[in-house]
């Protein structure tokens, strides 16, 4: 079975490491009329006629040059320019990473080629690091790009790398696996509008494993104690900068105790009740693209209706 969140991930890039400091080559691929550009104002890019756009390197403004990599024969960069350009004319045209989802979430070979979801995460994750690193966290000092935009440096020779927080995401299951009366354990915030659930979900401290993290973040929020705990898989995310890491975790108690900060309501669904829910509309699952989903309908067996 092909999961929902694997469209994020499908036919990736080579990020060409290798070449991000090479100048000669960069300039050679930059003059390659098949290469091609994603422009980032700030954090947004500008979306055309229901897709990414990507131009050409001579029609791509001044800016901080970014190497993606290759990918489908040609040289991939981003140019990350300041916030600017999304201010002028219309700003509504210019979108932030989450709202660009659905323009990443097609499938075929076109898509893929054209939009190429990791070349888009690649791009708006680093345009958001650089965004919000300014200056030197060990002696303050102004950090400036190199290695094609992957790596910051202060005068002090002080040098900073993009940072990616893992944070684990689950779905916790009660009674015999595969059973009728198998329950799935979702929970809700209060921001959220009426009928909308996910999966629990939670950042690793330091020091924590990851299966430990999944059972701390549950007992936490839900005041479920959790057991076993099986890798599902993950999903880049950088909104801002995380690495979502999946797992399907045992419960030992069923007992729920909210923590009312989080998590508003957390509710056990067996697979019919998940079912007759999201069909009448009352129960609304995540998002088709998201490894929320994708852990909800592996537990559940298949797809289902409605998202968010």
């Amino acid at each position: 079975m092909t999961y929902p969140h694997e469209r994020l991930s499908a036919n990736p890039h080579d990020r060409t490491a290798l070449h991000r400091g090479d100048d000669e080559w960069l300039e050679q691929r930059w003059a390659d009329l098949r290469s091609r550009v994603l422009v980032v104002s700030g954090t947004r890019v500008r979306p055309r006629d229901g897709r990414i756009e990507w131009v050409s390197p001579a029609d791509a403004p001044d800016g901080l040059r970014v190497l993606l990599g290759e990918h489908d024969g040609r040289a991939w960069f981003a140019v990350v320019t300041d916030a600017t350009l999304s201010r002028a004319g219309d700003p509504a045209e210019w979108t932030s990473l989450r709202g660009l989802l659905p323009y990443l979430a097609g499938s075929g070979a076109e898509t893929d080629a054209v939009t190429g979801a990791p070349l888009v995460l690649h791009a708006l994750g680093l345009a958001e690091w650089l965004f919000v690193n300014r200056f030197c966290p060990r002696c303050g000092e102004p950090l400036r790009p190199r290695s094609s935009g992957h790596e910051l440096a202060c005068d002090n020779g002080h040098t900073q790398f993009p940072r990616t927080d893992p944070a684990v995401i689950m779905v916790v299951t009660s009674g015999e696996p595969g059973a009728e009366d198998e329950r799935c354990l979702l929970g809700r915030q209060a921001a959220w509008p009426q009928g909308r659930y996910s999966t629990l979900a939670g950042f690793c401290e330091p020091g924590e494993t990851l299966e430990d993290a999944v059972r701390r973040e549950v007992l936490e929020e839900v005041g479920v104690r959790v057991g076993p705990v099986e890798y599902f898989g993950n999903q880049p995310w950088p909104l801002p900068a995380s690495l979502m890491l999946g797992f399907v975790g045992r419960a030992l108690t069923t007992e729920v105790r909210v923590d009312e900060h989080e998590i508003e309501d957390a509710r056990w669904f067996t697979r019919a009740e998940m079912k007759a829910l999201a069909e009448a509309g009352t129960l609304v699952l995540p998002g088709g693209v998201s490894i929320s989903r994708s852990l909800v309908e592996h537990w559940y067996g298949g797809p289902l209706p409605g998202h968010w």
